[in-house]
């Protein structure tokens, strides 16, 4: 078996979390990973044909410096005879693919029984196609390298997990006209954006609304915001803003933003009603 113990010095290829920014449950996870690899009498090349991954992707997950995706965890425990130890961090695993500041939202998110998103400046996360996603995370300052936009395009999908879970939670979004006019990624790709909407409108728990330019009330000129109901009843708001995040559980401040959030669907189209301006604006493209 070859020698694999030593680390790899403290610097980063592209994609990978720096030494210093790794988090805890990522290296718990490698140090796991590492220990059962070993016991199975495994170096990485003869691991990584098993599971169909590079020596170098392997030393990266034990490194905690690369996500794993739940499907090689799920490989990894199997073949390594885990007894599902692995398999009992997938879940954190998975919340360590989102940027520091999202995950605690991310994860009220996955087990909310009901979201409601006010969104004026992009089309919320929940509703980006792969390629709007992109688009998205392509043109964020200071730039970031393939790999990383990779890597957020599918954590960023990865939530949209939500639309199949069951019971199906009840899911709410207020769009800003100018959202359906800004062309990210080209006029190509906010086509394929406007007829996903189309789409997703058209599910049972789903609820898409249009604000008008036209219209000269905005209850939520202050910017955009997410309102979650968690099963207990508890309701929480999530603000973001410029790479920050505030996870709003005050009951004063919560209830105004619900509030805001109320109002803000009384100025807006009927689902119906906004359904069809998405339609009649794919016609003016």
């Amino acid at each position: 078996m070859h020698d694999d113990t030593e680390e790899a010095p403290d610097c980063s290829p592209p994609g990978e979390t720096p030494a210093d920014q790794i988090p805890g449950v990522l290296r718990a996870f490698g140090r796991q990973l590492k220990r059962f690899r070993l016991r199975a009498g495994l170096d990485r090349p003869a691991f990584g044909a098993l599971v169909g991954y590079a020596p170098k992707t392997i030393a990266a997950f034990e490194q905690g410096r690369r996500v794993p995706p739940p499907a090689f965890i799920d490989l990894a425990d199997e073949v390594l005879d885990a007894g599902g130890v692995l398999g009992e961090l997938k879940e954190e695993v998975a919340q360590a693919q989102y940027p520091v500041f999202f995950r605690d939202a991310a994860k009220l998110e996955a087990d909310a029984v009901e979201v409601q998103v006010y969104a004026n400046q992009a089309v919320p996360g929940l509703l980006q196609t792969e390629e709007y996603a992109r688009a998205v995370f392509g043109m964020g300052r200071p730039l970031m390298d393939e790999e990383t936009i990779e890597r957020q395009v599918m954590a960023r999908l990865a939530r949209q997990s939500v639309f199949a879970r069951k019971p199906a939670p009840l899911l709410g979004f207020v769009l800003d006209e100018s959202v359906l006019r800004r062309p990210f990624g080209g006029g190509s790709t906010l086509r394929g954006q406007l007829e996903h909407l189309l789409l997703v409108g058209q599910y049972r728990n789903v609820e898409i609304q249009v604000l008008p330019l036209e219209r000269e009330d905005n209850a939520a000129v202050d910017g955009p915001f997410t309102v979650l109901h968690c099963e207990n009843g508890d309701q929480i708001g999530y603000l973001e803003a410029q790479g920050r995040s505030t996870i709003v559980t005050d009951r004063t401040e919560i209830r105004g933003i619900v509030c805001r959030y109320g109002i803000i669907r009384a100025q807006a189209l009927t689902p119906s009603e906004s359904l069809a301006f998405i339609v009649k604006s794919l016609g003016e493209m």
